[in-house]
């Protein structure tokens, strides 16, 4: 059966949005209806308007209802009564071909098969309040262990205290130490994981029932470790292997084909990758850089990656963890490579930054009848316009000169606001889209409410200038 779409949008899209319907709309195989909802822009509409405006038997042919991207309001209330499935479509017309595309075609990102383990490193130097409150937010970024990182030479008097307490709140935790004694005493108070043992003191498997996680004397003793591996495997102990990622220019390749032997030699051996030695070693945006491990952890079949968030650039590591490790599952199922995939992991770019080339935007403002500034971004620079002018810069500060805003502080305002946005993403190469938020990927954590907030301010602050214009 072929889908009947009526998209509902206002008189100042309808005609570019009919112009991007038809040429796509063979290729798709739906028909289509454009209807007018009564008000100058889309954006300005909300759930209660289209209610009010639009008549039954307008949308009585449709299978499938799509609204403005930024309508506002519950859509549920519109299935209810028009009794149609109804859709919230993209807040950019250039964006409706991806839009159709793609429905029911997102890959599953629930699954993964790379557990992330969190190293609270300064452990002995907090309380154990504190230790709970970063556990919880571990946790929330998506850590699956809680590692309690002890410090040399320094005393860790609450560690079997602390360790129950997590154990209480139910995480699964390890104790993270090259002091024998403290991994005793996390073993006996209920940790699961020993991080780390290595052949002279093995000895501690014997004395308790926690995991260890077993490394060599030095990175390069492949042999030694694994007559150590062989020896465990051939006493039925459970243990997981690490062969120590290196900093880059101190080894960084060779441990990478250290773990690609381990994984060869050992396939059924569950190992883990530290990956702080790059990240916390490596002044540069960590994002890429987890995606890069977590993809080198799903060839090899790595179990676990350890991740820390002693620097401040790495602040972000467990949460750009959990999505690379998602991400590479996904793409490793369907046997594709990690692209177009999600946008989590982009945080200074976009995939397609820039929609509209600047002659369309001229097309655009052929059709605009009022006064209200619109704003684009694309290679050219940001362009504003309106009924009467169009403008482009590069340098936001460049269009106080030429905008009809002396004499209304709040209107100048709201374009300073979204100006200076407009720059940040003509800057770097990031989509920007007039009354929204920018995009960073994971590394900003904005809730919907968040996000309803600002689209409000956006709308009202417009509002304000249409009804002082009236």
């Amino acid at each position: 059966m072929t889908d009947h779409l009526v998209f509902l949008t206002g008189k100042l899209a309808k005609i570019s949005l009919e112009k991007v319907l038809s040429d796509i709309s063979s290729k798709n195989k739906f028909t289509y209806d454009v209807i007018d909802i009564g008000v100058n822009v889309a954006a300005l509409a909300t759930i209660k308007i289209i209610i009010k405006k639009i008549k039954l038997d307008d949308i009585s042919k449709a299978t499938k209802i799509i609204i403005p991207g930024r309508c506002r309001g519950n859509i549920e209330e519109l299935e209810k009564f028009s009794n149609k499935k109804c859709l919230r479509g993209p807040e950019e017309l250039k964006d409706i071909p991806g839009f159709l595309g793609m429905q029911g075609k997102d890959l599953d990102l629930s699954k993964y098969d790379t557990k992330i383990i969190g190293e609270i490193t300064e452990a002995p130097n907090m309380s154990i309040e504190e230790i709970l409150d970063q556990a919880f937010l571990y946790k929330k970024d998506g850590a699956d262990i809680i590692d309690i990182g002890c410090l040399p030479s320094t005393k860790f008097d609450h560690l079997s205290e602390t360790i129950q307490e997590l154990k209480n709140q139910d995480f699964i935790v390890s104790v993270d130490s090259l002091d024998t004694d403290n991994l005793i005493a996390g073993a006996n108070a209920g940790a699961d994981f020993l991080l780390s043992l290595q052949e002279k003191s093995i000895w501690v498997m014997d004395e308790v029932d926690s995991i260890p996680v077993i490394i060599p004397d030095y990175p390069q003793e492949e042999k030694n470790f694994y007559k150590l591996i062989n020896k465990l495997l051939k006493d039925n102990k459970q243990f997981i292997a690490d062969s120590i990622l290196e900093p880059i220019n101190f080894g960084f390749t060779d441990s990478i084909v250290r773990y690609q032997n381990l994984r060869k030699n050992f396939p059924s051996v569950e190992v883990m990758m530290g990956i702080g030695n790059l990240t916390e070693l490596t002044h540069a945006d960590t994002a890429g850089m987890n995606a890069l491990l977590f993809g080198i952890t799903s060839e090899l079949n790595i179990n676990y990656a350890l991740c820390t968030q002693v620097s401040e650039h790495c602040n972000k590591a467990i949460i750009e963890g959990n999505f690379a490790r998602r991400i590479m599952y996904s793409t490793k199922k369907y046997s594709m490579p990690p692209k177009d995939i999600s946008n989590k992991l982009l945080n200074l770019h976009e995939r397609k930054p820039f929609p509209y080339k600047t002659n369309e935007l001229k097309e655009m403002w052929k059709n605009v009848k009022d006064k209200n500034y619109r704003i684009y971004v694309n290679d050219d620079g940001i362009h504003v316009f309106n009924n009467s002018n169009f403008y482009t810069e590069k340098d936001a500060a460049e269009f106080y000169q030429y905008l009809d805003i002396k004499n209304d502080d709040g209107h100048a305002y709201y374009l300073g606001m979204e100006l200076a946005r407009a720059e940040i993403a003509y800057q770097l190469g990031k989509r920007y889209d007039q009354d929204e938020l920018l995009k960073w990927g994971c590394s900003v954590d904005i809730s919907e409410d968040d996000l309803m907030r600002f689209k409000t301010a956006g709308h009202t602050m417009r509002k304000i200038k249409e009804n002082k214009k009236d």
